[in-house]
C-alpha cells in the first residue's frame, strides 16, 4: 500500500488516509491546510471586515481561506506563516519574469527617479510599442491600456465601430476579461457587458462556419483565444484558426486574437506558430514587466480610427494608459529579458515538463492529463484525453482539482486552484524536479481516486 500523504509543514498533524473517498480526502486536506496556516486564516478574517468575503479578486479565493503572501523573490513566494513555495502559478502568466528580476527592478527604479504621473507623452511608450510591433508583424498600429480586460473591450468596440455591425461571435469556455468571459458552466450571476453575443463551440469549425453564415449581417467581429487560458489550456487547432480566418474574410468580419496570455508562447505568439494572421490582437499580462498593462492593435485601417489628428477620431482615454513605470518595465522585459531566444528556450522547457508529467501519468496508469503549449499548462485529474473543448473536461470533479491544489501547496508548490501551471524565466531544472516529484506523489497517494 502506498505510504500516506502528510503535510511536511505540520509536524504532529494527523496523516491523510490514502485513497479515501473524494469528499473525505478533500476534508482531510483542508484540515491539514488550516492547521498549517493560522496566520493566513487570521489575516483573512480581518479582510472580511473590509471587502466582501475578504476578497477583491475572485480567482484568488479558495476555501476555507486563501494564502496571504509577504514577499516574492525570483521564482519563490513566502507566506505569512513562514512557508516557502516555488511559484508555478506565475500570476496567471503575468509573472514570467519572476518576482525580483534585477533588470526589471532597475528599469522601474530608474523611471521612478525621473517622476511618475507626468501627464504627457514619454520615450518609454515609443520604445515599448516599437518592441511589440517588431514581435508581432500583424500589429501595424497599436494603443496601450491598463489590463487585458480593457484591451479586449476596446478591440471589440473598435471592430464593431469599423464594421458598423454590433454582434460578436465568441466561444464557449473562452475568457476575455472580467466583463466578457464565457466559462463552460456560466455562473448564476454574470457582470458581462450586454453585447449581442453568439456563442460557438470551440474547435468545431463546421458548427462555427454555419453560425457565421447565418448571422453574417449582424456579426462585426469574431474573438477567440488561440489557446484557452482560464478555460483549461486547451489549444485551438491550426485548421480551426485558419478556418476562422477564411470565414471572416468571406463575410468581411474582423477577426480578433486574444493573445493576452498566449503571446508569450513564441517570439510572435500563437499567430506566428500557426501562421494565421488576425485583424486585431490583444495583449496584457507580462508585456508590462509585471505591472498593470494592456494593449490592442492590428491593421492600420482599423486602428487609424483612433488617430486624434482626424476630425472624426474615436476617443480612447485612460489616465494610466502610458504610465512611465509600466512602459519602462515593459521595454526592459521585452528587449533585455524575454527576448526571442528566451521565449524559445522557456517554451521548449515547458513542452519537456508537460511531456514529463504526462509520462508519470502513463507510468502510474492514472486517469489524468496535462494539456497546454510551451510554458503554460493545466492538470486535469480524473479524465483521460484527448481534450479539444471545455466539454471534454467538464466531468472533472471540483473536489479532485481542490485536492490536487491542497496536495501541491503541502509540498511547497504553488499552482492555481484550477490546476494551471505557468513557468517563469528564473526557474531551473531543480524547480521542475520539485514539481515532478510532488506530482508523482499526488498520483501515487491518490491512485484510488484517479483510477
Amino acid at each position: 500500500m502506498t505510504q500516506p500523504m502528510t503535510d511536511h509543514r505540520s509536524a504532529g498533524a494527523p496523516a491523510s488516509r490514502t485513497n479515501a473517498d473524494l469528499s473525505s480526502a478533500v476534508a482531510e486536506a483542508m484540515t491539514l491546510y488550516t492547521q498549517a496556516n493560522p496566520q493566513s486564516q487570521a489575516k483573512h478574517l480581518e479582510a472580511t471586515g473590509n471587502m466582501p468575503g475578504g476578497n477583491t479578486r475572485t480567482v484568488l479565493f479558495f476555501g476555507p481561506f486563501p494564502l496571504y503572501f509577504t514577499r516574492g523573490d525570483a521564482q519563490r513566494l513566502h507566506d505569512v506563516d513562514g512557508h516557502e513555495y516555488v511559484d508555478f502559478l506565475g500570476e496567471y502568466t503575468a509573472g514570467i519574469y519572476g518576482h525580483s528580476h534585477p533588470v526589471i527592478a532597475e528599469a522601474i527604479t530608474g523611471a521612478l527617479a525621473q517622476g511618475i504621473a507626468l501627464g504627457g507623452h514619454t520615450r518609454h511608450e515609443v520604445a515599448l510599442s516599437g518592441a511589440l510591433r517588431a514581435r508581432f508583424p500583424s500589429v501595424e498600429l497599436m494603443r496601450f491600456c491598463n489590463s487585458g480586460t480593457e484591451a479586449n473591450v476596446l478591440a471589440l468596440s473598435a471592430a464593431r465601430l469599423f464594421t458598423g455591425r454590433a454582434g460578436v461571435l465568441a466561444f464557449q469556455g473562452c475568457y476575455h476579461g472580467s466583463v466578457f468571459g464565457f466559462p463552460y458552466k456560466m455562473p448564476a450571476k454574470s457582470i458581462n457587458l450586454p453585447l449581442p453575443t453568439t456563442l460557438a463551440p470551440y474547435n468545431d469549425l463546421a458548427a462555427t462556419e454555419k453560425l457565421i453564415a447565418e448571422k453574417a449581417g449582424e456579426i462585426g467581429c469574431v474573438i477567440v483565444e488561440p489557446m484557452m487560458g482560464g478555460g483549461g489550456c486547451i489549444p485551438a487547432t491550426k485548421e480551426f484558426l485558419a478556418g476562422l480566418r477564411a470565414a471572416c474574410d468571406k463575410h468581411k468580419i474582423v477577426l480578433i486574437f486574444d493573445e493576452v496570455m498566449t503571446s508569450r508562447l513564441s517570439p510572435g505568439g500563437l499567430q506566428k506558430v500557426h501562421g494565421v494572421t488576425p485583424d486585431l490582437t490583444t495583449f496584457g499580462k507580462y508585456i508590462g514587466g509585471g505591472l498593470p498593462t494592456g494593449a490592442f492593435g492590428g491593421k492600420a485601417e482599423i486602428m487609424n480610427m483612433f488617430d486624434p489628428r482626424r476630425p472624426d477620431a474615436a476617443a480612447h482615454a485612460g489616465t494610466f494608459n502610458n504610465n512611465v513605470l509600466t512602459m519602462a518595465a515593459g521595454v526592459a522585459g521585452l528587449t533585455k529579458v524575454y527576448t526571442a531566444d528566451e521565449a524559445l528556450r522557456l517554451n521548449k522547457a515547458g513542452d519537456a515538463l508537460r511531456e514529463r508529467l504526462n509520462g508519470l501519468i502513463a507510468k502510474r496508469g492514472a486517469k489524468c492529463i496535462v494539456t497546454g503549449i510551451g510554458s503554460m499548462m493545466t492538470v486535469h485529474p480524473g479524465i483521460s484525453g484527448p481534450v479539444r473543448s471545455p466539454a471534454d473536461i467538464a466531468a472533472v470533479p471540483q473536489g479532485l482539482r481542490d485536492l490536487f491544489h491542497y496536495d501541491m501547496l503541502a509540498r511547497g508548490v504553488h499552482v492555481a486552484r484550477r490546476g494551471m501551471i505557468n513557468l517563469s524565466v528564473p526557474m531551473t531544472e531543480k524547480d521542475f524536479d520539485k514539481l515532478a516529484g510532488a506530482f508523482d506523489e499526488f498520483l501515487a497517494v491518490r491512485a484510488g481516486l484517479l483510477a
